[in-house]
């Protein structure tokens, strides 16, 4: 076994090609849970007459988990098994977990008729992704230099992408044709193969591959790992307390609610009110997927670096206000298939691109010394939306119809538009560097005192 883990491979650090093919590859996986969970089961469960309440409840409950990744980054950055790098050994323990939830989820017995027992089952595979995000996350903050991150975020996000759509077509089909256990079953095996990049790759040099293996702990883990609970937590209160890391809280938290408000709108409306069948609207949204997903690996990026991250953003969130706003009051033409798919494609593509957009932001507003739990809380506050923007459908359906439902997303954005012209991302650095000088003023006063005198 140990001819496959020869000490010669490259590391991650040593190889940016390397780095954005694994990146992309973890982001893959990534996507296969989100597409069947999010997007493949509440379309086969809106097609089999499932409710409204009951759908955005499953949603609601899969998010969950998402919500308190703040908790989780900073146990991966406090505990560690150093020899095996920062993060790789918590990506693999949480690839092993996702498999043997994803199985679990498979033994569901009539999963329609136990609906407690889906969400419960679906609850641990969301735990275990969520869990796997923090990791992947943290080790690309670590490993992926500063000159590279917009063009990875391109990359991994739209290799998400491309995850979900390849999962929910595959899965649907499988979901309508072959049953729900053999669909979830196949769908693992696909994460098993996909474990082998995590196996296979080192974060830096003469680490060890596995336990018992020959390596070592290498000196840039050594110096970025905190081994004090108390650090952690002053830093972070540091720097998510400046004015900016603030603006960007509340900006990630309302288009999280705002995004995942839509993306569980989408199947019930083609569903429910256009009689789409949910194998229909799978093709439909993964195709969609895949085009956004493409885009998004080769030239979402560059846009960014190109024009700048705010003003892409704003320009991507004024195109969405448009769309949505458009499709709201053009009733009359949404039992044209050609009109709906039109609308699917174009928002999923603003949906990838802003999401790029918005999560560079937040990978550049991250203090380096603490980057990994930062970049956690950022993504736990926009999940913590996730979670909410489900729960409002039903009351909003209900009492207003499904054109007013469509036209609150554009609402929303609107706020967010206006918010987002406040942001100064070049006074926030200033403020970083700051925070910086400030913590190391403050270790050389502590390790550099001169001693007492007698």
């Amino acid at each position: 076994m140990r001819k496959f883990f020869h000490p010669h491979l490259p590391a991650l650090t040593e190889n940016s090609f390397l780095r954005y093919f694994s990146f992309s590859l973890l982001y893959l996986a990534q996507g296969i849970p989100h597409g069947i969970m999010y997007f493949g089961i509440p379309a086969w469960m809106a097609m089999k007459g499932k409710s409204v309440a009951e759908i955005a409840s499953f949603a609601g409950v899969l998010g969950l988990p998402w919500s308190f990744k703040f908790l989780m980054a900073p146990i991966i950055d406090r505990y560690t098994y150093l020899p095996m790098g920062r993060r790789r050994p918590w990506v693999l323990l949480n690839q092993a977990g996702l498999l043997v939830s994803f199985i679990g989820l498979s033994m569901v017995p009539n999963p329609l008729e136990n609906l407690g027992l889906l969400m419960a089952a679906g609850f641990c595979v969301s735990f275990f992704s969520a869990f796997q995000d923090v990791a992947t996350d943290g080790m690309a903050i670590d490993i992926i230099p500063r000159d590279e991150q917009a063009r990875a975020n391109g990359l991994m996000w739209g290799a998400k992408t491309i995850g979900i759509s390849a999962s929910l077509a595959a899965g649907s089909w499988m979901l309508n044709r072959v049953g729900f256990s053999f669909a979830i079953l196949t769908l693992a095996v696909s994460l098993a193969f996909i474990m082998l990049v995590p196996l296979l790759m080192r974060e830096r040099p003469g680490e060890k591959f596995l336990p018992g293996m020959p390596g070592k702990t290498s000196p840039e883990s050594e110096e970025l790992h905190l081994d004090s609970w108390g650090e952690i937590l002053r830093s972070i209160m540091h720097v998510m307390l400046l004015p900016y890391s603030i603006l960007l809280s509340v900006l990630l938290f309302v288009m999280g609610a705002a995004y995942n408000f839509m993306n569980t709108l989408i199947p019930i409306f083609t569903v429910k009110n256009l009689n789409w069948t949910d194998e229909e609207y799978s093709q439909v949204y993964s195709a969609a997927s895949l085009f956004a997903g493409i885009l998004g690996m080769f030239i979402g990026g560059y846009l960014i670096d190109h024009f700048g991250r705010i003003r892409m953003l704003s320009v991507y969130y004024l195109l969405l206000i448009l769309l949505t706003g458009g499709m709201a009051y053009y009733e009359v033409h949404w039992l044209e298939s050609h009109f709906t798919t039109a609308f699917i494609f174009f928002y999923t593509t603003l949906y990838v691109f802003s999401t790029i957009g918005l999560l560079s932001i937040a990978m550049k507003f991250c203090w380096k010394k603490v980057s990994a739990t930062q970049f956690t809380i950022y993504m736990a506050i926009t999940n913590l939306g996730f979670s909410v923007g489900p729960g409002l459908i039903a009351p909003i359906k209900e009492r207003y119809g499904w054109e007013f439902t469509i036209f609150v997303f554009a609402i929303v954005v609107s706020g967010v538009l206006f918010l987002l012209q406040f942001m100064r991302t070049k006074v926030h650095m200033h403020q970083l560097d700051e925070l910086e000088k400030q913590d190391m003023l403050i270790h050389e006063s502590i390790f550099k005192a001169p001693a007492p005198t007698t």
